[in-house]
């Protein structure tokens, strides 16, 4: 076997383990390059082209696959009920008033703690709309200042 077959399946196996180890599609482009150049390495002999080959093959295997693989890999972000909660509109239950850290909305059906921006004291009974949640309280603001 000459030595520039051997350096590209050192490579490959090297890419292929990388792969394995990091299963974040990191390397796979590399390695089927590797393949493609070591594949070549036994028909031609001039090391110029087998690692042209190896570029050319890890770059449209980047740009083909990785689109694809990114697709089915990542995992889709579905909104929870507490980023559903964001922009809309809901009924003061228990008065507002952040300098005793009291106070509760319903939003969507449920009771949620409240705070209020502008810091001031906001009634029960008062319609707020949702600006932001900060941990697990709403930032909650009265409905004539939105």
């Amino acid at each position: 076997m000459p030595i520039p077959s051997i350096c590209w399946l050192v490579a490959l196996v090297a890419l292929a383990v990388l792969e394995g180890i990091t299963v974040t599609l990191v390397s796979l482009w590399f390695a089927l390059g590797a393949l493609a150049a070591l594949i070549t390495s036994f028909f031609v002999d001039n090391i110029w082209i087998q690692f042209a080959v190896f570029l050319v093959v890890s770059l449209v295997t980047l740009l083909v696959i990785r689109p694809l693989a990114r697709r089915y890999v990542t995992p889709r972000q579905v909104a929870t009920n507490a980023d559903r909660a964001v922009g809309a509109e809901g009924m003061v239950t228990q008065a507002i008033d952040n300098r005793t850290a009291q106070g509760q909305v319903t939003v969507g059906g449920a009771v949620w703690t409240a705070r209020a921006d502008p810091e001031e004291a906001i009634p029960a009974g008062t319609p707020v709309r949702v600006l932001r949640i900060e941990g697990v309280k709403l930032i909650v603001t009265p409905m004539d200042r939105t």
